[in-house]
């Protein structure tokens, strides 16, 4: 649920403001009735959740661990 504040009345009811965006309600603080700032929960964990990044990599070249030309001197 979307809920919207003018901030006169953020400022007074801000913990009930809280506790609706930890309730995963969309809260949002107006001036003039336009739109502010947004209030969001803080995620306590910082790892992001397995899985994440599935589908950011399309495709990997199959030379992708070939040694570089560059390197070759290196490597013996």
């Amino acid at each position: 649920m979307q809920v919207q504040e003018n901030i006169h009345s953020a400022k007074t009811h801000l913990s009930r403001l809280v506790q609706r965006a930890l309730q995963g309600d969309d809260v949002i603080v107006c001036k003039a009735g336009k739109p502010l700032v947004r209030l969001v929960p803080v995620r306590r964990d910082a790892r992001p959740p397995p899985g994440a990044a599935r589908g950011l990599v399309e495709a990997m070249a199959d030379d992708f661990d070939a040694p570089l030309e560059d390197f070759a001197e290196h490597m013996r």
